[in-house]
């Protein structure tokens, strides 16, 4: 079955142009179950991951139904090799499921082919690391700014470049990085890049925040800090966010929090 993707220019508030992904008609609804609820922005639906070693299968997920509702911190926690980060991964499109659906906003999204994926992750998908990904050559504005050139192409992208730029300047006054938007990655702390890579999440105007242990390599106070960032911006931009952690404390601070344990969403 061959899925096709178009893309059309719409306005967002920000004056900056952003293109809305229409998915394929069959893939509307899921197969095996009941319809997206309207407040449902994310959906997961008998979802599986297996990995191989030496031809030996090793179950990771093992059938995870799982909703997110819009303007919601969700947090999902497990200890180590629980499956949390993998689940993430697949919500994201940035890995397959062995079985099972994905759903965003009422349209499945596991299926579609990997230029949709990209389009996905670049304008409704904000995503955040553990380990930052910024690109060491650039410098702090030039990474936050790197989605959009990748989204316009060079010619929009200067087209429009004093918008951007402008933009981009605001994200980081934002998360309190506006001293240093001229500095490369090797120049900040681990606390300082971590803000900056939220701010290239954020630099698309995203609906869904993703969020994979965006404290864990830092130290207490600094972590807490990032903490307070986002869920400043779930509280004031509505912005809806699923986080991954271990951490117990983190995880009492969401609006609700689901645990894995063995591949498995665990009963409440």
């Amino acid at each position: 079955m061959n899925s096709s993707t178009s893309v059309r220019q719409a306005s967002t508030e920000s004056g900056i142009q952003k293109p809305h992904v229409s998915f394929p008609k069959e893939a509307n609804q899921p197969t095996s179950q009941k319809p997206v609820k309207s407040e449902v922005v994310l959906q997961a639906c008998g979802v599986t991951k297996n990995y191989f070693k030496n031809k030996i299968k090793i179950p990771v997920l093992r059938g995870i139904d799982l909703e997110v509702r819009s303007g919601e911190q969700l947090a999902i926690i497990g200890q180590s090799g629980s499956g949390k980060s993998t689940l993430l991964h697949l919500l994201g499109t940035l890995d397959n499921p062995g079985e099972g659906e994905i759903f965003f906003e009422g349209n499945r999204i596991d299926n579609l082919p990997n230029s949709a994926r990209d389009v996905l992750r670049n304008k409704y998908f904000g995503l955040i690391f553990q380990f930052y990904h910024l690109l060491p050559e650039l410098t702090t504005l030039e990474n936050v700014v790197m989605p959009l050139m990748i989204s316009d192409g060079i010619f929009k992208y200067w087209w429009q470049k004093k918008a951007n730029i402008d933009r981009a300047k605001e994200l980081l006054e934002l998360v309190g990085l506006g001293h240093r938007w001229n500095h490369r990655p090797s120049e900040l702390s681990g606390g300082e890049m971590q803000r900056a890579a939220i701010a290239r999440s954020l630099i698309t105007n995203p609906k869904l925040l993703l969020a994979d242990e965006p404290t864990g390599n830092l130290d207490g106070k600094t972590g807490q800090e990032i903490l307070e960032i986002l869920r400043s911006l779930n509280e004031e931009q509505n912005l809806t966010i699923v986080m991954v952690t271990h951490d117990e404390s983190i995880a009492a601070d969401a609006d609700r929090t689901i645990r894995l344990k063995d591949g498995l969403v665990e009963a409440a």
